[in-house]
């Protein structure tokens, strides 16, 4: 069977990224706001970067036609059409308010946008889900600690709080302060560490931070210790295969740790990130893998197991997902 058809949880999906130019253009006209782009095709043939921060220069400057309740709504509507046809059955949103407030943008509009795109969804039968906050690590600790009291309203319909953006020279464990009130407040947490950071990130995140699951996290397998504690606490790691090769943190899919990191018994699954940018969504992130990485069907069957295993679904819901899997399988 196709793995498209594959039930599968999504737990590294930034929705900003989820934006294909036709949307950008398309919001754009909405909101009347000039696009440094001469069409569709030129914003596309710009998807190609070095690095981390050549990604988020383009990143930032398409969102910015996001101005408005309904265009967060069609923005999610869009990601959940595409995940669906490739099996996603459960997605956890990530979301950066922080360039949304910057324009103006209520964190309300944002949060209540997103919200009806994924209520619908599920009244649907198609998927659940829900919203992780995200701040933006180069953007400080202080200005967390005050998106995070201006989401206070909002902050029952969240299901976490993770860290984002550039993550090189700026360490997690800066962030421990707003990471404890986010835990008082009963929320979840995750964190990016070690996809361009070095090991001590991932520490920092586990230590420090007391995360939930780590967010990329290729890195680990450069320290040994760290291999051994992610495998002993099965400690989550939301991988984002494809996302790795485009911004160089991996140099070819054939080369990426994906295949070690399951040899090692380590918790995990694979993710798409930024799938407009990136080259592929959820399914496109598992096929890749198949052919590059030869994983067999047991793998696979592994990774979709764990996507939901790692997820902050209630038990129900995981059950649920689980069985699906298991008749795929036996399909």
């Amino acid at each position: 069977m196709s793995l498209m058809s594959l039930p599968k949880a999504e737990l590294h999906l930034h929705i900003e990224g989820t934006m294909e130019p036709e949307l950008v253009f398309e919001l754009g006209a909405r909101n009347r706001i000039p696009l440094p782009f001469a069409d569709v095709e030129d914003l596309r043939r710009r998807y190609v970067f070095d690095n981390l921060q050549s990604f988020l220069d383009l990143y930032y400057a398409a969102m910015d036609v996001l101005r408005t309740a309904e265009d967060f709504s069609d923005l999610a509507r869009a990601y959940l059409d595409r995940a669906y046809g490739q099996g996603v059955r459960h997605v956890e949103l990530f979301f950066d308010p922080q360039p949304h407030v910057d324009r103006g943008v209520p964190i309300e509009a944002v949060v209540d946008g997103l919200l009806v795109a994924l209520a619908e969804a599920e009244q649907a039968g198609r998927m659940t889900g829900g919203l992780i906050l995200c701040f933006l690590r180069d953007r400080g600790p202080d200005e967390a600690a005050s998106v995070l009291r201006a989401a206070g309203s909002r902050v029952g319909s969240l299901i976490g709080v993770g860290l984002d953006s550039a993550e090189v020279g700026y360490p997690p464990g800066a962030f421990a302060e707003v990471y404890a009130r986010a835990r008082d407040l009963g929320l979840r947490t995750v964190a990016h560490a070690g996809e361009e950071g070095p090991p001590s990130y991932v520490w920092e995140a586990l230590d420090v931070l007391e995360v939930d699951r780590i967010d990329h996290g290729i890195r680990s397998m450069e320290d040994p210790e760290l291999v051994a504690r992610l495998r002993r606490d099965q400690t989550p790691l939301t991988v984002c295969p494809l996302s790795n090769v485009r911004l160089g943190a991996v140099d070819e899919l054939a080369r990426h740790p994906l295949a070690r990191m399951l040899a090692e018994n380590l918790m995990v699954t694979v993710n798409s990130d930024d799938p407009a940018y990136f080259g592929g969504y959820l399914g496109d992130n598992y096929e890749a893998c198949v052919r590059e990485l030869g994983l067999d069907p047991h793998q696979v069957i592994l990774l979709a197991q764990n996507s939901v295993n790692a997820s902050f679904a209630p038990d129900e819901r995981k059950a649920v997902l689980l069985a699906e899997i298991a008749a795929w399988t036996h399909d």
